[in-house]
């Protein structure tokens, strides 16, 4: 198969990109190196691809309309994985037209894109920030989530909700994944994870926010792609008991899906710092906080239909995600 791969420099683009070409299929990857975080390590995600088989890569930004358009005529994908996206809750704060540029125009873009050219599958990433305001246990595709509470769950609600007009207008399958929490090694520095490995390796204190009082579905980074590529191979079909009269979000009479993929297991904020501790072998001095703006206190991914569907269920433990995570970055880093 031919894939396009959105923010195949990105962190599970990278990934997705490498696990592709592992199994054969060709990849055209797309990102615009943006300098939200250092864009050496986006470079050095490419130096590992670059050179294998299979694999060639656009510098190009999605949110270039014409230029997106050209790509989709002349390579004619099979099927489509778009990762791309302005990350982060709070940089929206002080750069919305980033999030509107990227998240809305961008995927704009690869929505026509795939509508014009015969693309068999769309495999979107959405996220855990779209639920928002909810607070029912663990968070579920089925129950609504209208009630974002930053500007980056608001574009990725939009997102979700283009696609679904997409699917219905013009019988495009497409799959949305909402991820939660995705950690690992070649992860991205602006993550918690990422700087209390720094700030304790170098002796500085990390910072705790809402006093510690946080708990998030942490998910290893080769389970978020095994869940992308088992939602890639299984085209979406419409639901055939989709009821108007109860309209389910996460199906459709249209070929259309949403998957949550997580842990399914959510971990305290402060035995995460614990897990850090011990595979740094180092004690975190700490900084306690208020909660940040468009933060939520917890986080907890419903599984069951990824399992049901896919046969596929998060396996890694925290312990093992983060020891991987803290031993390449010392190797990275050389610290």
């Amino acid at each position: 198969m031919k894939f396009l791969v959105t923010g195949a420099a990105g962190f599970i683009g990278f990934y997705t990109c490498l696990r592709l070409l592992e199994r054969g299929d060709e990849v055209v990857g797309i990102d615009n190196l943006n300098g939200y975080y250092d864009p050496a390590l986006k470079k050095a995600r490419l130096v590992n691809l670059g050179g294998r088989p299979g694999f060639s890569f656009l510098h190009l930004d999605i949110a270039e309309r014409s230029a997106m358009a050209e790509v989709f005529r002349v390579q004619r994908f099979d099927k489509v994985i778009h990762l791309a996206a302005q990350a982060g809750v709070r940089y929206a704060m002080h750069n919305p037209h980033a999030y509107i540029d990227s998240n809305i125009v961008g995927t704009q873009n690869v929505l026509e894109g795939c509508r014009h050219n015969d693309v068999q599958h769309l495999v979107m990433a959405s996220s855990s920030s779209v639920y928002g305001a909810n607070t029912k246990m663990p968070f579920s595709e089925h129950d609504n989530v209208d009630h974002p509470v930053s500007l980056y769950a608001a574009t990725k609600k939009a997102n979700e909700l283009a696609a679904h007009s997409y699917a219905h207008l013009y019988r495009l399958p497409i799959t949305a994944l909402r991820f939660f929490t995705v950690y690992g090694p070649w992860g991205r520095p602006d993550m918690a994870y990422f700087s209390f490995t720094k700030k304790i390796l170098a002796g500085e204190p990390i910072e705790i926010f809402n006093g510690g009082d946080h708990a998030r579905d942490f998910t290893y980074i080769d389970d978020i792609v095994e869940g992308v590529l088992r939602t890639a191979d299984k085209i979406a079909a419409p639901d055939p008991n989709w009821d108007s009269n109860a309209p389910d979000p996460a199906t459709s009479d249209a070929p259309y899906r949403v998957y949550n993929i997580g842990n399914n297991k959510p971990v305290a904020l402060m035995d995460f710092v614990a897990a850090i501790e011990k595979a740094t072998g180092r004690e975190a001095k700490k900084t306690f906080l208020p909660m940040q703006p468009g933060d939520v206190a917890k986080t907890f991914a419903d599984i069951d239909d990824l399992v049901r569907d896919v046969g596929f269920r998060p396996s890694t433990s925290l312990d093992d995600g983060i020891a991987r995570f803290v031993a390449w970055y010392r190797s990275y880093y050389g610290v």
